[in-house]
């Protein structure tokens, strides 16, 4: 298929069209992670947006059903340097385009994802439209130009779960993955969980799976919760804690979720991450304010301000809390090295704190998987 890729300010890219025949606008951005292509596209904190890989070659270890975040990919479209032609991993049962064929999802390949990159960065994260059905170049910029965009859109409604669960109430998706292969062919996780002795309440504002596994491994029994609950309805619960996971879109676009957190503020332990965090700036009384493209990929620097300690971290988001909107109980606890924004902050009297990055690294380094850990230690010393 031929592959037609457009940005509002009318810069067109050509390449080879994969995956489906069909046509989607999105917020056009890039990732610098080099490994952990099904986790992106599976993670909906990408809901309504297009995705420029920045390593040059994708695909090459195919898809496995054990590595997804969440129970279909999100990505608007999806783009790339070079696809592979082989697919080589034992744990693959299909490969990257037979994928994106069965969820509708767009793909080019053969696009200067450098060129691309260098763009986004100068001008900023654009609205733009993928298309594998040869539409011209002039519709395909008509279309990314009439799109509704990012800011002031709510998409977590259309990607948190519509009812209430407990995450893997039999132990059996949570355990650390030292993966073996069995004799009949299938996959053995044998390290143990410890027991779940701490209940806590997740917010689903577009979890990851990895998310509520790295909760489950430090002992907490989680019960996950749509976005739009209630904090009432939070406390029928009786969690020893709560917890803000991340998700897609403009946080500011999510009055509800603000005042749902405002109501838990002071009754329970918080932890909040990536849109977690920023709904918790909001729920402070504080602003956000949409970044020029974005922070996505693993290999983001922050500082621990508190310690002078430097974590290389995982992160995906396009919006940063305003540092000078925030109260004075609130104190910045990380920042980010390469444009000095706030990844980290904390309630000086209350026991409720956040993070702008990813702990779970899911793809992306293990530093900060420590605030787990501290999570726990919070709630234990309320």
């Amino acid at each position: 298929m031929n592959g037609v890729f457009a940005l509002e300010d009318g810069t067109i890219f050509r390449g080879s069209g994969f995956g489906a025949k069909t046509t989607a606008c999105g917020e056009a951005v890039f990732n610098t992670s080099i490994t952990g292509y099904q986790e992106i596209l599976t993670d909906p904190s990408y809901k309504g947006q297009i995705v420029a890989m920045t390593y040059p070659e994708i695909g090459n270890y195919g898809v496995n059903p054990e590595d997804v975040e969440s129970w279909k990919p999100h990505v608007a479209g999806f783009l790339v340097r070079e696809l592979s032609a082989i697919v080589s991993n034992w744990r693959s049962t299909q490969s990257l385009p037979d994928y994106l064929t069965e969820h509708k999802i767009p793909a080019i390949q053969g696009i200067d994802t450098r060129a691309l990159t260098k763009i986004l960065r100068v001008k900023g994260a654009m609205k733009s439209c993928i298309s594998t059905e040869n539409i011209s170049d002039k519709e395909a910029v008509t279309r990314a130009r009439e799109w509704k965009g990012i800011v002031g859109v709510d998409y977590v409604k259309e990607v948190t779960h519509p009812k209430p669960f407990t995450w893997d109430p039999d132990d059996q998706q949570s355990r650390n993955w030292k993966i073996e292969r069995t004799p009949d062919g299938q996959m053995r996780y044998t390290d143990e969980l410890r027991p779940a002795d701490i209940p806590i309440v997740a917010y689903d504002f577009g979890i990851k799976y990895n998310i509520l596994r790295r909760l489950r491994q430090r002992g907490f029994k989680v019960q996950v919760v749509p976005a739009t609950t209630p904090a009432e309805e939070v406390l029928k619960y009786r969690p020893a804690g709560v917890f803000l996971s991340n998700g897609p879109g403009d946080p500011e676009a999510l009055p509800y979720a603000h005042a749902a957190v405002r109501g838990l503020l002071g009754k329970l332990p918080i932890f909040g991450i990536c849109l977690g965090h920023q709904i918790l700036g909001h729920a402070f009384g504080g602003r956000t304010f949409k970044l020029k493209f974005g922070h996505r990929g693993g290999n983001q620097p922050v500082k621990d301000l508190p310690t002078g300690k430097v974590a290389i971290t995982s992160q995906n988001h396009g919006f940063a809390v305003d540092p000078t909107s925030l109260p004075g109980d609130i104190e910045v606890t990380h920042i980010n090295l390469n444009d000095q924004t706030v990844e980290g902050m904390r309630h000086k009297d209350l026991p409720v704190f956040s993070v702008q990055y990813h702990p779970e690294a899911s793809p992306g380094p293990h530093d900060a998987s420590y605030l787990f850990d501290q999570f726990r230690a919070l709630i234990e010393q309320t």
